[in-house]
């Protein structure tokens, strides 16, 4: 809790100052945790065996006409 109120001032003062690292290592930050969710997910449904049977293909009977 601490660590983030320190954060926050440290971020509201380098917005203050007008300082582009203040905005851009945050967003930077965002886009590389919900990049690395987005690859977590699809590994995960990648990587997880179906507990469904696969149906079977049932043959069509032709008519030879």
């Amino acid at each position: 809790m601490a660590g983030a109120a320190i954060q926050l001032l440290l971020f509201l003062y380098g917005l203050a100052r007008r300082s582009y690292a203040a905005l851009a290592v945050p967003v930077a930050l965002a886009v590389a945790g919900l990049s690395a969710l987005a690859i977590w997910v699809g590994w995960t449904m990648l990587t997880t065996e179906s507990d469904l049977p696969e149906p079977e293909l049932e043959s069509s009977p032709t008519s030879g006409g």
